[in-house]
């Protein structure tokens, strides 16, 4: 059996990668937030999401995210990825966790 909390995280990947604004957005509660580890948000609620992911789509029309690594504990699922703004612009790497609730994402904290 499929973690729930496995294909969320997985399918936000797959949305963001493809740049489908609104099936990445679907992934996310209405008052989602997001944070650098142990920091305070620097975004929250799904319309500033959008708004953000909106401008990152058209400011990056080749950004990727390739998986490296996936821990999944209770409801936290954290992701190593590699960042690929163009195929011009240096890589980086972030780790995301995701912490969700009633199946959807409802914060992400980056460590950069």
């Amino acid at each position: 059996m499929v973690n729930a909390n496995i294909e969320i995280a997985q399918g936000q990947l797959d949305a963001y990668n493809a740049q489908n604004l609104d099936a990445h957005v679907a992934f996310f509660a209405e008052d989602m937030s997001i944070s650098n580890l142990r920091e305070a948000p620097n975004l929250s609620g799904i319309a500033a999401y959008r708004e953000r992911m909106a401008g990152v789509f058209a400011q990056f029309p080749d950004n990727k995210v390739e998986l490296l690594n996936r821990i999944v504990l209770g409801n936290k699922v954290l992701d190593h990825e590699k960042v690929i703004r163009s195929p011009d612009a240096t890589p980086f790497e972030v780790v995301a966790v995701y912490s969700i609730e009633n199946g959807k994402i409802a914060n992400v904290d980056f460590v950069k």
